[in-house]
């Protein structure tokens, strides 16, 4: 219907990062700004949608590394080796199981921190300075990840364990499932925010004070909310030994992180930091997580073995929490008038969990062949393929939001692009 001039379309960097397209020739900015005082309509607020290539279409997942985006296999096939090694080689297990400091495993707390702390040093926590502007976006992530997310996920969790699927699920282990969910719901994501927020198209300055505040908050807030639901269900935690598991994995990776990214910065500057060191560490986290499940799915290798339809039945109230969790940002974010690039990271780091410290604590508390880690590594398991889908969701409905990118506050954008 629409022809297009011969010219080819250019394009700023700052215009073609936020989708903006500059038009072609002089004289056609002419013409359409002819045109727009003729009809008394600015030519920047024009509503024929331009055409997405397929090129267009593949870079709207260019940020997600292939181990990232494949992370579901991944998991599938640790769990197939790490019941193969548990069930025809035990003594691996057994050997390992002997390394351990106050009841934490020490190969797994290695591996664990292997995950973390390369997370530590991607987040600038200077960006808080930053955090008196715009903040009702704040303040959407902060009630949503820390006053309706953890309890959202108890009470789903507790009807379908206990009420649902009581069928097919023990009482006693049913208790055990609701407690791994409720450590997973009371960890808002950490990393993988940075994915998804990239997906979407997200302000990454604005994504770094979200991801910042939130890692602050676990600090105080995580283990009262654990201990207070779990409380609710019967299950006594003495509060020293989640205090410890939050300093070894979150204080201790947290510390070093902001240390290393001091220094590096210091010696070589902030663009080597960026480019040529934090990409060193991509493959780390992975790496550490998938060696981490092969050793936790060796100690789960009975469990999965006696009740193999568990891990569908507890990847469902999962999937709904993390969808129910997603839309009550994402429209109450819509509601209040938010550019879409500050309401889909909002969304997003609701939606998904910090996975990682959810396996430590629960391995750290209940021992590395509970059913409680049991769902933590479940939430890992489903988690990619359905934030995807809401990454897809979200990229369809922009233009639900204003579209007054142009105006985001360039002080912040500046800092960090």
């Amino acid at each position: 219907m629409f022809e297009r001039s011969s010219p080819a379309i250019t394009a700023s960097p700052m215009l073609k990062r936020f989708g903006y397209i500059q038009h072609r020739s002089r004289s056609e900015r002419s013409n359409q700004a002819g045109l727009s005082r003729t009809r008394a309509i600015p030519p920047h607020t024009s509503r024929i949608p331009h055409p997405v290539s397929p090129i267009m279409k593949n870079k709207q997942t260019a940020g997600i590394s292939f181990f990232e985006k494949n992370l579901t296999l991944w998991v599938v096939l640790c769990m197939i080796a790490g019941v193969l090694i548990g069930k025809f080689l035990p003594g691996i297990s057994d050997f390992l199981s002997r390394f351990e400091y106050a009841k934490v495993s020490i190969p797994i707390a290695v591996l664990i921190w292997l995950m973390i702390y390369p997370m530590m040093m991607k987040v600038d926590f200077t960006s808080l300075k930053n955090v008196r502007r715009e903040p009702t976006g704040l303040y959407v992530t902060w009630v949503v990840n820390w006053l309706i997310k953890p309890f959202t996920m108890f009470a789903i969790t507790w009807l379908f364990f206990h009420v649902i699927f009581s069928a097919f699920i023990d009482p006693s282990l049913a208790k055990d499932y609701v407690a791994g969910a409720v450590i997973l719901g009371a960890a808002p994501c950490t990393a993988m925010v940075f994915v998804w927020s990239h997906l979407t198209r997200g302000n990454p300055a604005y994504t770094v004070v979200q991801v910042a505040t939130n890692d602050l908050i676990i600090l105080i807030a995580f283990v009262p909310i654990v201990v207070f639901l779990l409380g609710i269900t019967g299950v006594t935690i003495p509060w020293d030994t989640l205090f410890l598991s939050v300093v070894l994995f979150v204080v201790v990776p947290l510390l070093g992180g902001i240390w290393t990214r001091q220094h590096v910065i210091k010696r070589h500057g902030d663009t080597y930091l960026k480019e040529k060191f934090l990409p060193k560490f991509d493959n780390t986290t992975i790496a550490g997580l998938l060696l981490t499940l092969v050793l936790i799915f060796s100690f789960q290798g009975e469990i999965i073995l006696e009740n193999p339809l568990h891990i569908l039945l507890i990847s469902i109230p999962l999937i709904l929490q993390t969808f129910l969790i997603f839309f009550i940002a994402y429209f109450v974010s819509c509601k209040l008038c938010l550019r879409h690039d500050v309401a889909a990271p909002a969304g997003m780091i609701g939606a998904s969990n910090f996975f990682e410290l959810a396996v430590a604590v629960a391995i750290t508390v209940f021992g590395a062949s509970s059913p409680v880690v049991l769902v933590t590594i479940v939430g890992v398991l489903v988690e990619v393929p359905v934030m995807l889908a809401l990454v897809k969701f979200a990229n369809k409905t922009k233009h639900w939001f204003p579209e007054k990118v142009a105006k985001v506050d360039d002080k912040i954008r500046s800092q960090k692009t």
